[in-house]
């Protein structure tokens, strides 16, 4: 029997629809003659659905219709039980859609790529790609994982964060140490959102001030950088887990204005979203080698130290004035799973979802050597609890 692979994506997250592009990218990219696919699409309201009309890129433009085709399921969150289930069941059916064997999370911003998803995966023990629910969540969150950078001597920008109400209540004083720190400009950007969703430049103070108004309407934390105005930006993408990983070539992302955007990012130019690799760049960057190496480098460790698995992108920033080299952040679950550096790097896209389902599994292996819990009942020692009541 063939290796199920349940790929999971959509989402309640204002990045939905580019989790749906990355997912059909990489459903097509499956060998079909190593695995079988399952396609598992959740809805901006969280309901689950699975059918072969998901398969289709084209049917999402008619959503209701897409859905009327499909077929409401879930998962029981009980360790082991690796069954999709149908959400309707007939007396005499069997409530078993199918069974698993991997998950393939596809899932971009909040309420997937932040470890929310991946912490259900984990209760269920169910191998799965990409990140744990720590790194996922550190590396989604702007604030934190910038702290843990600078605490492994991984170069950052300078920044200064705050939540919505401290805002709201210290606003004066914020505003203050911002001015202080960082000067004008800076870049204002909510904390744990991608994909250019919500920043914005500030010059002055009262750009600072409408900055912060929107990126507090998809966050309740905010983060205030120095920006790089000289600024050329280079990703890298890196495979594998914490303790053995490679480096991808470098591609340098053309924008169209000051700061790269949604358009730029996603729609390529062009009327259609294709994803990431439609976006204009150069692969490999035109980079000396010596900034190469010290980019791939800055990518393995930050992949390193926030213990990341699978494939995960790292974006950083080259100062054009003086030459510094910073990390600007990590996707753990990045655009078209990086796919186009990984062929320029000389790993087609099958072969990418072959590592990374073999990631997966090897993790799971290594895992269930673990110790989690002890066969003894302590209850059993007729020994008094502490706090308790001993008759």
């Amino acid at each position: 029997m063939k290796t199920n692979i349940g790929v999971f994506f959509g989402g309640r997250s204002t990045e939905h629809e580019i989790s749906v592009i990355s997912a059909s990218q990489a459903m097509h990219a499956i060998n079909r003659e190593k695995y079988d696919v399952t396609p598992i699409y959740i809805s901006k309201q969280g309901r689950w659905y699975t059918g072969d009309a998901l398969m289709d890129i084209q049917n999402y433009r008619d959503l209701p219709a897409l859905l009327e085709k499909c077929e409401e399921v879930y998962m029981e969150p009980v360790f082991g039980d690796y069954n999709l289930y149908r959400r309707k069941r007939k007396v005499f059916g069997n409530p078993v859609y199918a069974q698993l064997d991997v998950v393939m999370p596809v899932l971009h911003g909040m309420n997937g790529e932040d470890g929310t998803f991946e912490g259900i995966l984990d209760s269920i023990g169910i191998p799965y790609a990409g990140c744990n629910t720590l790194a996922s969540a550190n590396g989604m969150d702007k604030i934190t994982m910038k702290m843990i950078l600078k605490a492994c001597d991984v170069p950052v920008v300078d920044y200064v964060w705050f939540t919505d109400k401290e805002w709201y209540s210290k606003r004066d004083a914020k505003i203050a140490e911002i001015e202080e720190k960082l000067g004008y400009p800076v870049i204002v950007k909510p904390a744990n959102l991608g994909s250019s969703v919500g920043i914005g430049r500030a010059n002055d103070r009262q750009q600072l001030i409408e900055r912060v108004a929107d990126a507090e309407r998809y966050s309740t934390r905010i983060i205030v950088e120095d920006l790089v105005e000289d600024l050329h930006e280079i990703n890298c993408s890196v495979l594998g887990d914490c303790d053995e990983y490679q480096a991808s070539v470098l591609e340098e992302p053309i924008k169209s204005g000051e700061i790269l955007s949604y358009q730029d990012k996603y729609m390529g130019g062009t009327k259609g979203a294709k994803g990431m690799q439609a976006s204009q760049k150069r692969i490999p960057a035109d980079l000396p080698e010596d900034v190469t190496k010290r980019i791939q480098h800055l990518a393995c460790e930050t992949f390193r130290v926030l213990s990341c698995h699978g494939v995960a992108r790292v974006d950083v920033m080259i100062d054009g004035a003086n030459g510094n080299i910073y990390v600007n952040e990590i996707n753990t679950i990045p655009g078209s799973l990086s796919f186009y550096l990984w062929e320029a790097t000389g790993i087609p896209f099958d072969q990418l979802m072959d590592r990374l389902v073999a990631l997966a599994l090897k993790r799971n292996r290594a895992l269930a050597l673990k110790t989690v819990s002890y066969d003894q009942n302590i209850f059993s020692l007729g020994a008094g609890l502490k706090g308790g009541v001993k008759k």
